[in-house]
């Protein structure tokens, strides 16, 4: 008998015994893997095992608990529509414990970052931008904090409507708010909008942050499913604002993370369009829109903005230095309300590093920049894309995208890819497993890679351990069948 196995039937027993009653939340699988001597790949095919029998339930970044006695009766699933199943409604989001584990374990300088977050930081003008950051602290005078409060630097925020013009957007110096990152703006974006109790659209899967938020927030989710390739069902999104007293949407038009997908032009107009016809505020989210590939940046949907609903979100994170944390949200007439809710809560985004970033963008260097990175981000997707169409099963599909610096992966049906993220771990290997961008078990075939770093040696043998765990997973399910 397997080790897991043994294990499996060890904790039938204590379930049958009534150690663990129904509902009781058992151990977590790092407590279990520590206390049993056991690693945590056992572990999880144990609770798998369990739960295959109907005498645990998961729930997702929560844990694993011992099932009731008498299960739910199934939906009828004939009974629900084709889009209606493409809709769904989410009351508690619970989600920061499996994802705050997935990012701490890719910072550490062991493991290859596949699941990190974040671009390869040796990508960043970090010569440049710290002889700035030394330049305004040697001028700052005691009123620069101040003048730096919200809604921030004037001369940054100058900067950035200059770069919204070069797109045709017409947005105010006036109308944009300083933050200290993307998440802050976004939060603050969907505070402005919402209470605790109202509806939310999201995408599904969709970024994390915008599930913790909700999370935060006492929100309701609704999840809308989007597409790899199409990006958001725009007729299931129509049918939930029919159907839900919808306060907001939060939607990334721009390369998806995880998905990388981007909306097309029409479906862009298609949305505005529905947003006025609702009267519903979107929170916009475009933090990946300065990494395109190609030689057009796509315009995000704030440039069909004729009704002052849309709330657009960026930062200098993901394409300049993420550890300055500056973003900003350009909110039109909700500027005035996110000041108030950012002095209560931040006081305001740091006046040293809001100097240092005007006074960088002042120069000519920001779009030779630019254009670097996106030069070397797309060669190093590339590399990667080859690599794991040589190596990976020839049945997971790999999803391509033309900009950003992800790529989203389906394993065969019956793999999880939270197993493959516990069993890629101990081999030093992060991956962000489809769990983290969701609130069940929908995504759990699915994965997504940051191929940002350089393609070196090093993340082609981690491509050939990934290619060889999943393989493991296959044989596996193969001998479970027969």
């Amino acid at each position: 008998m397997a080790k897991f196995e043994q294990l499996a039937r060890q904790m039938r027993k204590q379930l049958q015994e009534g150690i663990w009653q129904p509902g009781d939340k058992l151990p977590s699988l790092r407590e279990k893997s520590i206390h049993s001597g056991m690693s945590l790949m056992t572990v999880l095919r144990a609770y798998q095992l369990l739960e295959s029998q109907g005498l645990l339930i998961s729930r997702p970044q929560s844990g694993y608990y011992a099932a009731p006695q008498l299960a739910a009766p199934p939906l009828d699933s004939a009974s629900v529509s084709s889009t209606q199943a493409r809709v769904e409604l989410t009351e508690d989001v619970d989600v920061n414990a499996f994802i705050f584990d997935v990012l701490q374990a890719s910072k550490a300088p062991s493991v290859v970052p596949f699941g990190s977050a974040f671009p390869d930081p040796h990508l960043f003008p970090q010569r440049q931008l710290t002889r700035s950051l030394a330049s305004v602290a040697r001028h700052m005078q005691p009123r620069n904090a101040l003048d730096n409060l919200p809604p921030g630097n004037e001369q940054l925020r100058k900067h950035i409507a200059q770069r919204y013009a070069l797109q045709g957007i017409a947005v105010s110096p006036d109308e944009i708010v300083i933050t200290a990152g993307a998440m802050e703006s976004l939060n603050l974006s969907l505070q402005a909008l919402t209470e605790p109790g109202d509806y939310v659209a999201i995408e599904s899967p969709a970024f994390y942050g915008a599930l913790q938020a909700i999370e935060r927030f006492k929100l309701k989710a609704i999840a809308i499913s989007t597409d790899p390739q199409h990006g958001i069902d725009l007729d299931a999104l129509h049918q939930a604002l029919s159907n839900y007293p919808i306060k907001a949407c939060w939607l990334m038009t721009n390369f998806h993370n995880p998905l990388g997908c981007t909306l097309s032009w029409e479906n862009k107009q298609r949305l505005v369009a529905m947003l006025e016809k609702y009267g519903v505020g979107l929170v916009e989210d475009d933090v990946y829109g300065e990494l395109y590939a190609g030689v057009q940046r796509p315009l995000p949907a704030k440039a069909l903005d004729s009704k002052g609903l849309i709330l657009h979100c960026s930062s200098f994170s993901k394409n300049l230095m993420a550890g300055f944390r500056i973003g900003w949200v350009a909110a039109g007439h909700h500027a005035k309300s996110i000041q108030r809710l950012q002095l209560m809560s931040t006081l305001s985004a740091s006046a040293p590093m809001q100097l240092a970033i005007a006074e960088y963008l002042a120069t000519s260097s920001y779009d030779s920049h630019l254009r670097r990175l996106r030069k070397t981000l797309e060669q190093r997707k590339n590399a990667a894309f080859q690599s794991l169409q040589r190596h990976l099963p020839y049945d997971v599909t790999i999803f391509p995208s033309r900009g950003g610096y992800f790529l989203w992966l389906e394993l065969p049906p019956g793999l999880s890819s939270t197993a493959l993220y516990w069993q890629a771990l101990e081999k030093g290997i992060s991956i962000a497993p489809g769990k983290m961008f969701t609130t069940g078990d929908k995504y759990d075939r699915h994965f997504r890679l940051n191929v940002s770093y350089e393609w070196d040696e090093r993340c082609e043998q981690s491509v050939k351990v990934l290619a060889a765990l999943i393989q493991q997973q296959i044989k596996a399910r193969r001998s479970m069948k027969i």
